[in-house]
């Protein structure tokens, strides 16, 4: 072989080398990515995956020149699983930024801030029959409180009554020991503040003041009974929840290890966690919770298609965060993903694809 001819064999397999490399460049890396049903970000149609996470991640695959396998699933309280174990590249249907999560998953630039909100039943809340009705306001903080100022002033007229009339078989307190002659003083001002006394005190001086307090009586029973008036007329009205300050001691569901859990956890709530949002949604309709919490988006799109009609979101949309997908920690796709998303924004691709899904609110 003529010497000349060695460089350009050597130069003409560079450039096959070259070559071939920039094909598999060009050729689409296939990835397998979960994605949870959660409307509008997440559903499952016949064509496949559709929502606003779907059509935001199918814009960035395609600019980053990725084939992605999809594998939903209702399950969503295995998706961190399948995460750890390598299954599957990243979950796409995004989930609010936490300091635990962090610790073990990165998450992408911000596909969407948003906050919680709650969603009841459109027939007054919580679907109390009349007997769950009374037995609610009997047994509740307003009336805890009103049969509590009640015990603390009845104490004073009982000691005083018994200081001026006790020691004689007609007078209120027949013993002139305190115990168990207070007992009689209070059964008397008790019977006294509700206008039911059957006789007045013997001496004159507890007479008059025995008069008295059953004037204060009739005010104090014309207030209570005006203020369990307004609350149960309220609570037919609007529910007996309407918004954050409600949820407390209420039975509440919500997606198993969400955000929306760890906050009812921490305001003592009775929490019923669900796996799917079939499952959640069909539990309040069943009447077997108050009330359901979850990020605003999701209840919104169901209270507007499928819960048209049947329920309805009450109270402020509070504690917003950013919501972005989730990857492996250290996985150098989270980066690209995240730039890509930045590019998405500045064209206005991902403006239009908001107003597709959630329309011209604010984000």
């Amino acid at each position: 072989m003529p010497s000349f001819a060695r460089p350009c064999f050597a130069i003409f397999g560079l450039l096959i080398g070259l070559m071939g490399h920039a094909l598999a460049q060009d050729q689409p890396q296939d990835i397998k990515v979960l994605a949870g049903i959660v409307p509008p970000f997440v559903m499952q149609q016949d064509g496949g995956p559709a929502g606003f996470s779907i059509d935001l991640w199918n814009e960035i695959a395609t600019r980053l020149s990725l084939k992605t396998d999809y594998e939903v699933t209702s399950d969503l309280d295995g998706m961190a699983d399948k995460l750890r174990s390598g299954e599957v590249k990243a979950i796409v249907t995004g989930a609010y930024y936490t300091t635990e999560r962090d610790r073990e998953f990165d998450f992408s630039y911000p596909i969407l801030e948003a906050g919680l909100q709650i969603m009841v039943r459109e027939t007054g809340g919580t679907g109390e029959t009349p007997l769950r009705d009374v037995l609610g306001l009997l047994f509740s903080r307003s009336a805890a409180m009103w049969l509590g100022v009640a015990f603390l002033i009845i104490i004073v007229p009982a000691h005083l009554v018994w200081l001026l009339d006790r020691g004689t078989e007609d007078s209120t307190s027949p013993g002139r020991a305190y115990w168990p002659g207070i007992l009689h003083a209070m059964t008397w001002a008790t019977t006294a503040l509700v206008s039911q006394v059957q006789q007045m005190p013997r001496q004159w001086f507890a007479r008059l003041f025995g008069l008295l307090w059953m004037f204060a009586g009739v005010v104090f029973i014309a207030l209570y009974t005006a203020q369990l008036t307004a609350t149960l007329t309220v609570q037919q009205i609007h529910g007996a929840i309407n918004g954050p300050d409600d949820l407390p001691g209420k039975r509440v569901g919500t997606i198993a290890q969400s955000v929306a859990a760890d906050y009812l956890a921490s305001i003592k709530a009775q929490i019923q966690q669900f796996s799917s949002y079939d499952e959640m949604f069909k539990a309040l309709q069943d009447q077997k919770v108050d009330a359901l919490l979850m990020p605003s988006p999701s209840l919104r799109y169901y209270a507007a298609h499928q819960g048209e009609g049947l329920v309805k979101l009450v109270g402020p949309e509070f504690r917003r965060q950013d919501i972005g997908f989730v990857f492996p920690l250290g996985d150098p796709l989270r980066r690209k993903v995240s730039s890509t998303l930045l590019a998405l924004r500045e064209d206005g691709t991902y403006e239009r694809l908001y107003q597709k899904w959630f329309g011209d609110d604010e984000q």
